[in-house]
């Protein structure tokens, strides 16, 4: 029997295609493996500005895409105990020793208490370290406009500042919940990033090559678009601020930021790659951390990273990302009830804010990515994920 069924192919094919215009989503590319068969479609161009086709090979900005390899990594660290989970981080990233903390969210930031223990991995794995997205617009929170005037405040920007500025400036602001104590949303990516440049002595890029990108043979994945393969690059759009039913240029691959040296590499956010190169990290998932017979993780820490990690009350405020049925692991999101057509407890995998998704489903031995060239607008899922996802899991033939 075959793994998916080539007439509900045909169904995911058309229903991707309905959003491919120049004012929804200009580019699609769309790839689902599963029991060893794969499906890729293609769909419009790389560019409004250009008649290039996307093509299997085209390389898109992956967003927050990048938090699950960021996790991957650090994880590698812990397994040779260089990290060590609950372990206190002040030795490597003093910035962050002797926390203080808001007496409350919406108090002014000179009012602190001290932080009741130190930032361990975990935290950040886990993104409860006590900084990150303040899910309130428009931003009325002292602690919001501290992040902004910081030039630490998650936004699609990625940090221009320097790793270790970067690190001065989030030491400079007060937590905004105790060490463990709320889920907040990606700067915990950031900070392990820097943390994993430290721990090893490389520069993130360098340490994610040698032992993930290397070993899997991503060969299209890094911080930055080589020239011989800027022609590849899909252009990113976003919704024009003058008019909603209109896209507008976020980063064109004529003159790309990610063709040149990134000041600081992104661990929340930063990696292009392609659907091939995703698929082989998604595999190694898939097949408890192995790759063609070589050992990438461990099973148990692919399980770790791989299983709901939050409390209920670390939880309070998540709904806008995890709606009832979902939770978080190790630098991704894990379902814990079904909920939807494509909600299988267990799937674990993140989207990405300029126009990705990508999830492994272990119990039905599959992948999927989607990658888009049209910036997601909320954290709320857009409908072109929605109804990938949804032709995805119809097309199961078993």
């Amino acid at each position: 029997m075959a793994a998916l069924s080539a007439t509900r192919l045909v169904r995911l094919h058309d229903a991707l295609a309905t959003h491919v215009s120049s004012t929804d989503v200009p580019g699609i590319v769309a790839l689902l493996n599963r029991h060893g068969e794969t499906h890729v479609v293609t769909l419009g161009r790389q560019s409004l500005e250009s008649d290039t086709p996307m093509r299997r090979d085209t390389i898109f900005r992956i967003a927050s895409m990048t938090k699950p390899v960021t996790a991957a990594a650090a994880m590698i660290l812990v397994e040779q105990c260089r990290l060590r989970l609950d372990e206190p981080v002040d030795e490597l990233l003093p910035e962050l020793a002797n926390r203080r903390v808001l007496k409350s969210i919406e108090g002014p930031i000179e009012e602190f208490v001290p932080a009741k223990r130190s930032i361990t991995p975990r935290d950040l794995l886990t993104f409860t370290f006590g900084l990150g997205a303040i899910m309130v617009w428009p931003s009325r929170h002292p602690i919001q406009k501290a992040m902004q005037e910081a030039g630490v405040e998650p936004n699609p920007y990625l940090p221009t500042s320097s790793p270790d500025e970067y690190m001065k400036r989030i030491g400079s602001l007060p937590l905004a919940y105790q060490p463990g104590e709320r889920w907040l949303y990606h700067t915990g990516s950031e900070v392990l990033g820097v943390l994993i440049a430290r721990v090893s002595g490389q520069s993130l890029g360098a340490f994610m090559q040698d032992h993930l990108f290397g070993p899997l043979g991503m060969h299209d994945t890094g911080f930055q678009v080589p020239a011989e393969k800027v022609g590849r690059l899909a252009s990113s759009y976003k919704t024009d601020s003058r008019d909603d039913t209109k896209v507008g240029l976020f980063d064109d691959a004529r003159d790309s930021r990610w063709s040149r040296p990134p000041v600081f590499e992104s661990g929340g956010g930063g990696l292009v790659s392609t659907v091939d190169d995703y698929l082989a990290f998604q595999r190694m998932l898939l097949n408890k951390g192995r790759h063609r017979g070589e050992r990438i993780l461990s099973r148990p820490s692919v399980e770790l990273m791989m299983t709901d990690q939050l409390t209920p009350a670390q939880k309070q405020g998540t709904e806008l990302f995890f709606g009832t049925g979902a939770s978080w692991g190790l630098g991704g999101a894990v379902i814990t009830r079904r909920t939807e057509l494509w909600a299988t407890p267990g799937r674990y995998g993140w989207d990405g804010g300029y126009g990705s998704s990508a999830h492994v489903d272990p119990a039905e031995d599959m992948a999927g990515i989607l990658m888009t060239t049209r910036m997601m607008k909320s954290p709320q899922m857009p409908r072109v994920f929605g109804d990938f996802w949804t032709s995805a899991y119809q097309a199961i033939d078993d």
